[in-house]
């Protein structure tokens, strides 16, 4: 029985109570809480719905937490249910009815905390979108872990979710890049507003020899420097691109959409988005320029958005972009920007609801920064981008896995540092190297089992009564709620936290109940009903690390 199971047992359950006591059963919530004791001793599960629904009734909480204890204690699944304090409930299940949990699990196996709570809703979920002028930094390395990953999440709670890319490829600074390999390739110095580092000779390099002629057609007039700069630009943003893609592959995260801002301006997409809200009057004409009426939707200030000089502000894109996603049948548009984008949340709901959407199917999140450390210093330098660590060296320092679940374990609200002898470290220290070292001690478990003959099929789990089993039991209940409030709070680090929790959990449970029959026993049907236990933690732990895009080895 899971935590959302017996949470519907005890509301129906209480509204026969209410019923036969003649008490207004519309004060029962629509779902009852129901959490774990800090106290094992005080039962497997509470709640306190007596309490929340006692006054309101006109019964004293206590007298009504009475009443729902003895039906409860009827109730199939309920071993007792007891009154504490001024209308507690503490509940303990039956063992059959706990560990039926087991089987649930292993039947579902790779489906196991999946849900349909978010209903086939269609997500457009952007992140990542770094300017194709250099490699992911570190800032850009945790969106592209922990977006990802959030993508996993909400595909596992019933939700349709497009991966989208927004390829900046139009704008200043595409021509501060393409400036800055041309300077490169000419062996002079980077342009004070451009870009440095081995990756722009490189580029450079690799345009020159595919176009052997193109500098000497510019010194003899053949070419104009314009021409020759376009060329930089457009090879030069498609290699940096390239590369850019490359190491997202690599690092486990792949999009469904590469889309190209540029492309809005080419389509006419801006001009017809701008001609609209003219004509809606939220644009209005001050000081040469047209200005949105973001103020009227809970923005600071109003903003620009086809500037004096005729040309397009930025957010003139945005708003291109947001009646794109809508016009692509997309419900929720969820982007995840930098930690210099605080002010974007209030624009991007402001352009939606001037384009006459809902500005709630417009959620910004903001990840602050990451700092990579040795030795308790920030390590500051990149061996090929020259001032920024970026995604390659810290796939480089501690591996694809150990790079995604640190990124990912902490929330995207605070700062995060990343210590490398943590990391790299072969030891119960390392978070993720202990989550994984669980998994592979559980197939190997696997393994010996099959060799003694061993199945989980037919497991009597009513056996499971040890208080570690109960422990472990309960924990692998929590895994759908903890899926969906991942969901729903856009946090899949409570997956993480949620892994290493059941790793301990079953690391207990281990050392405390013979699992296997030893040398000189016969297997007993208790050793089966483990063996499930451990199977379906198996199945758990599994299931956690796919939704992290991290592995599960079965040999460490």
């Amino acid at each position: 029985m899971t935590p959302a199971e017996l949470a519907a047992l005890i509301k129906d359950v209480a509204a026969e109570v209410f019923a036969a006591h003649d008490l207004d059963q519309q004060v029962l919530p629509e779902q009852v809480t129901v959490e774990r004791p800090r106290n094992p001793e005080h039962g497997d599960y509470a709640t306190n719905l007596a309490m929340q629904c006692g006054k309101r009734v006109g019964t004293n909480p206590r007298e009504l937490a009475t009443w729902l204890a003895e039906a409860l204690t009827a109730a199939d699944g309920i071993d007792t249910a007891e009154v504490a304090g001024p209308g507690f409930l503490n509940i303990r299940l039956a063992a059959a009815a706990q560990g039926a949990l087991v089987h649930t699990i292993l039947d579902a196996a790779e489906n196991w905390g999946h849900n349909n709570s978010l209903g086939d809703t269609a997500i457009n979920l952007e992140f990542v979108s770094a300017n194709p002028t250099g490699p992911i930094h570190l800032g850009g390395t945790r969106w592209a872990a922990v977006g990802d990953a959030l993508g996993r999440v909400l595909v596992a709670n019933g939700a349709t979710v497009t991966r989208e890319y927004y390829f900046n490829d139009h704008g200043g600074q595409i021509d501060r890049f393409a400036r800055s390999l041309m300077a490169a390739a000419k062996g002079e110095p980077t342009p004070e507003d451009g870009y440095g580092g081995a990756y722009i000779a490189d580029i450079a390099t690799t345009i020159t020899d595919e176009n052997p002629n193109l500098l000497a057609d510019e010194q003899s007039g053949k070419l104009t420097t314009a021409e020759v700069q376009e060329v930089f630009r457009s090879r030069g943003v498609d290699l940096m691109f390239d590369h850019i893609k490359s190491s997202l592959h690599e690092f486990g995260t792949d999009f469904d959409v590469y889309f190209h801002e540029n492309s809005l301006f080419e389509s006419g997409a801006v001009e017809q988005a701008v001609a609209r809200l003219k004509a809606s009057n939220e644009l209005y004409e001050a000081d040469n320029a047209w200005w949105l009426r973001s103020t009227n939707y809970g923005d600071d200030k109003d903003r620009v958005v086809i500037k004096s000089d005729g040309n397009a502000a930025y957010i003139a894109g945005d708003i291109a972009y947001i009646e794109d996603k809508f016009k692509r049948g997309h419900d929720l548009c969820i982007y995840m920007l930098g930690a210099d984008h605080h002010g974007y949340i209030a624009r991007l709901k402001a352009a939606a609801a001037a384009l006459g959407h809902d500005p709630d199917a417009v959620e910004v999140m903001i990840g602050q920064m990451v700092n990579l450390l040795k030795d308790g210093k920030p390590v500051r330098m990149s061996k090929r981008a020259g001032t920024v660590i970026t995604l390659d060296d810290l796939v480089e320092a501690i591996g694809v896995d150990g790079a995604r679940y640190a990124l990912i374990r902490s929330s995207v609200d605070s700062s995060l540092d990343i210590d490398l002898a943590v990391w790299t470290a072969q030891s119960n220290d390392n978070p993720v190297y202990y989550v994984q070292y669980g998994h592979a001690r559980l197939c190997s478990l696997a393994r010996r089992a099959a060799e003694a003959g061993i199945s989980a099929d037919g497991a009597d789990p009513a056996l499971l009564t040890h208080d570690r089993e109960g422990k472990l039991i309960r924990t692998l209940g929590e895994f759908p709620e903890v899926v969906k409030a991942a969901a729903e709070l856009r946090e899949p680090h409570r997956i993480a936290r949620y892994a290493e929790e059941l790793a301990g959990t079953f690391h207990r449970f281990y050392d405390a109940c013979q699992v296997l029959p030893k040398n000189d026993e016969q297997p007993e049907p208790l050793h089966s009903a483990r063996f499930a236990l451990a199977s379906a933690t198996r199945v758990t732990l599994a299931n956690a690390l796919g939704l992290l895009g991290v592995t599960a080895p079965e040999r460490m």
